[in-house]
């Protein structure tokens, strides 16, 4: 996949992905991943390699991938009882589940990984996620005792990547407690060993952060910089994951600076990215930016529904901290009354006179109760009413995500069961050049001009009633035909595949947008696919199937401003519109499918139409 825009977008480097393969460095090599998935889809035999799946674990970025490759690691490996691959299944599936933002079960992982462990180095890179789980739950000091614990480790040790990791992690957890100049001296420490041994990306993360650093003690200049420096490098290493925050960093720079529609759009990206990846820390504080800007610029209805969205992702991070110190409290509660029937007894056999003040103390604790139990009616009373109205809110935003139908099968039974549509055809749709041309644009007018070219395509998608299913980058998909069947959906996606390629084309040629200099290319392909919903906590309606995957060949084999189609649509639409046959391409499984370029609709059909 090529390098685009959507790599702008996430971060909360904690040494989540690092610690699982060390000797390769920060980011996975999703490229290998790619490879090894192709040798792990050629045959069952395959599929039950434990050294694919240890491989397919480590370095797959999406957390779905990771999860069920670590699964399928652990439950191979214990049929075999291959004990030495249970550290890292364990592990993987830890990092998975914490990306996921699923804490308490990524604890629990990590604390299985601990229990096999062969060795002190293992043990420190179990104490490094701990503490990265528990800085992302916001309890930082417990997560600055386990990085500490671990630098102690790692000081021991020739391995320089990763104790300047983890000191990267620590400094990371100063920052996020305010504690700046610990957090200044750390990240500074870790740069310079990054410096020693020639670590690009590493020193990346380290310029970025210091510039979240240099941002909270108003060093705006220095933090812009950093920040724009950290945000290139890590965009040439589709590193997805520390963008985002970084983003959000550029965001608070542009409200301080009171650009305000600046802050905004990379608010956005960054929650979109996050919201992409399944990024649920990053996708909250996203939100939260959001909500702080439009609230500042006086648009309360759109700060209200980002904060909404904040409070849910809240809500689901915290979850393992909340239960933390509720335990704490309730065992401090429980101690304080015990003393306190203690001490009271102890002042009866004193003097009988302190019965009558004790009395008294209690009858007035009693009121005070009772008081209090009413006024906590009252509060539940109230806190119910606002629950309900949130909770139409939140059937109005659902229904802004997924189908309507969807949307009604979900609330209905909980979760969508996966659908099958005979007959759909798929449009992919990206720039060509997309690459080249967006290396010699600043972030900002990059992220204006994409969004320019989508609007756009989805007013085109709108007209036609065509399903867009997601953007990916510069790649744009849409599928006609679903949710709702329909006899014409290839002639429908035709027609509005024909009013992108002239849009793309006019703006060019007429400079009707600044920057926006890129040419499209399109491909289709028509038959079935299964469609539903992914994900149990951020939706997301999505379809599969080969005819995705050959519409997707059609598309990379197209031209500029063409619009190649499979002998599929073909079928379908030659009555209809003048084609030119142009080839064959190999698909899936050894099969050729035939390609046409699509010149025009036919001029009977353009009467009709007209």
């Amino acid at each position: 996949m090529r390098i685009h825009l959507l790599k702008y977008r996430t971060f909360l480097f904690l040494l989540l992905f690092l610690v699982n393969s060390v000797n390769k460095g920060f980011s996975q090599n999703q490229t290998k991943a790619d490879s090894l998935e192709k040798i792990y889809n050629s045959s069952s035999r395959a599929r039950q390699n434990l050294e694919i799946l240890k491989d397919l674990s480590e370095n797959s970025i999406a957390p779905y991938m990771k999860l069920k490759f670590s699964e399928e690691l652990l439950e191979i490996a214990k049929k075999r009882n291959s004990q030495s691959y249970f550290y890292t299944g364990y592990l993987q599936k830890g990092n998975a589940l914490a990306s996921r933002g699923d804490f308490t079960e990524a604890l629990e992982s990590y604390f299985q990984a601990a229990s096999v462990a062969k060795n002190e180095k293992e043990l420190g890179l179990i104490k490094v996620t701990l503490g990265d789980v528990y800085s992302l739950t916001k309890n930082h000091q417990r997560s600055l005792n386990y990085y500490n614990e671990a630098i102690e480790i790692f000081r021991k040790t020739k391995d320089s990547l990763t104790l300047g990791s983890v000191i990267f992690n620590a400094g990371d957890g100063y920052l996020k407690n305010n504690q700046m100049d610990m957090a200044i001296s750390y990240l500074e420490e870790s740069e310079q060993i990054f410096k020693n041994i020639n670590f690009d990306l590493g020193l990346a993360y380290c310029s970025g952060t210091l510039g979240l650093a240099y941002a909270k003690l108003g060093r705006n200049e220095e933090a812009e910089k950093n920040i724009q420096q950290a945000i290139q490098a890590l965009e040439k290493a589709e590193d997805y994951s520390p963008i985002c925050e970084f983003l959000n960093g550029m965001a608070d720079i542009y409200t301080e600076k009171n650009e305000d529609s600046t802050a905004i759009e990379f608010a956005s990206i960054s929650r979109d990215l996050a919201r992409t990846y399944g990024f649920k820390n990053e996708t909250r504080e996203a939100n939260l930016r959001l909500a702080q800007i439009y609230e500042k610029t006086g648009n309360i209805p759109e700060a209200y529904k980002f904060y909404k969205e904040y409070i849910i992702y809240r809500d689901s991070v915290l979850n393992v901290s909340t239960a933390q110190n509720m335990a704490g409290l309730r065992a401090d509660y429980e101690v304080a009354q015990k003393q306190i029937e203690v001490d009271l007894l102890s002042a009866q056999r004193e003097n009988q006179q302190l019965v009558v003040i004790s009395i008294a103390v209690a009858s007035f604790l009693v009121c005070l109760l009772a008081f209090g139990l009413y006024r906590r009616n009252r509060f539940i009373k109230r806190t119910s009413a606002i629950i309900e109205k949130e909770k139409n809110r939140s059937e109005l935003l659902l229904l802004n995500i997924l189908p309507e139908e969807t949307a009604r099968e979900l609330k209905k039974n909980g979760k969508v069961r996966a659908k099958k549509f005979e007959s759909v055809t798929v449009l992919f749709a990206d720039f060509k050049r997309f690459t080249l041309i967006a290396e010699n644009l600043p972030p900002e007018r990059l992220i204006k001009t994409i969004d320019y070219y989508f609007s756009q395509f989805d007013k085109i998608m709108e007209k036609y009633d065509i399903e867009k299913i997601k953007t990916i980058g510069d790649s744009y998909m849409a599928a006609s035909g679903l949710p709702f069947p329909n006899q014409d959906h290839a002639y429908k996606i035709l027609m509005a595949a024909f009013e992108m390629t002239q849009f793309v084309k006019e703006t060019k040629e007429n400079s009707l947008y600044d920057d926006a200099n890129f040419d499209v290319r399109v491909g289709l392909n028509s038959g079935p696919v299964v469609a539903g919903v992914v994900g149990t906590k951020k939706f997301a309606y999505d379809i599969w199937g080969d005819t995705v995957n050959i519409a997707a060949r059609m598309e990379s084999h197209s031209d500029i401003g063409k619009i190649n189609i499979s002998e599929n649509t073909y079928d379908l639409i030659k009555d209809k519109f003048d084609c030119e046959y142009r080839g064959e391409v190999e698909v899936k499984n050894g099969r050729i499918l035939k390609m046409y370029y699509v010149k025009d609709i036919k001029e009977e059909e353009n009467k009709i139409a007209g």
